[in-house]
């Protein structure tokens, strides 16, 4: 595991996807929290960024420090609520792009293992049969490389660290994943190599649905 320093990317600052009355779409760098940490110098986030051009925008759910990509952000109360139980409701439809570790032999699949906080070992989680709750990823194979393959990831559920624990219980870490990969795993890219391309919801206005994307950076 590298040692954790926290130094989020200046540049750019914030990137605007999509912005209305009611939403703001925004495309989050690796390295940048979503929201305060606990700790006076992690107060730099996406949230506190948005809430600079808009301060009425609210953060409605998260991605992983090290995960790039789409996020949402509602920009009134009723907005948040709407959108709050459209991802409590599961009718948000979330895609993730990742590089991981070996050649996978299946073209696609299911993973579905419940998961529980690993609490002493904490903000690691794991699998846990017994107390763990519900988690399913679907998986599929875009490309293979030499020793790495790049996947498409569809979760039914978004459980903390969902794809990352899913993947490596694969026998295929995601590359980078100063968590959970092995060393070789861990080495071989300079960031998480886990990216949200694409989301899909519910307009809280008219119930229209909207797609949003992001490019991969990786």
């Amino acid at each position: 595991m590298r040692p954790f320093v926290y130094k989020p990317p200046a540049e750019p600052w914030l990137t605007v996807v999509h912005q209305d009355d009611d939403l703001l779409v925004l495309d989050k760098p690796s390295g940048l929290l979503s929201v305060p940490g606990k700790a006076l110098e992690h107060g730099d986030c996406l949230e506190r960024r948005a809430q600079g051009s808009y301060p009425q925008c609210r953060i409605v759910h998260r991605l992983d420090m090290d995960t790039s990509g789409i996020l949402v952000l509602a920009m009134n109360a009723k907005a948040h609520r709407h959108l709050g139980l459209q991802f409590e409701r599961r009718h948000v439809k979330k895609t993730y792009l990742a590089r991981v570790w070996g050649v996978m032999e299946k073209d696609s699949g299911t993973v579905d293992l419940p998961l529980i906080c690993d609490w002493p070992n904490r903000p690691r989680q794991m699998v846990d049969h017994q107390r763990g709750k519900p988690s399913q990823t679907d998986w599929q194979v875009l490309q293979q490389e030499t020793n790495a393959t790049c996947v498409e990831l569809t979760p039914r559920t978004g459980r903390s660290h969902q794809l990352r624990v899913h993947l490596l219980s694969l026998g295929h870490p995601i590359l980078g994943d100063n968590i959970y990969a092995h060393r070789q795993a861990l080495l071989a890219a300079d960031r998480l190599q886990l990216h949200a391309q694409k989301l899909t919801l519910f307009h809280p206005s008219d119930g229209r649905t909207c797609e949003f994307f992001s490019e991969c950076p990786f």
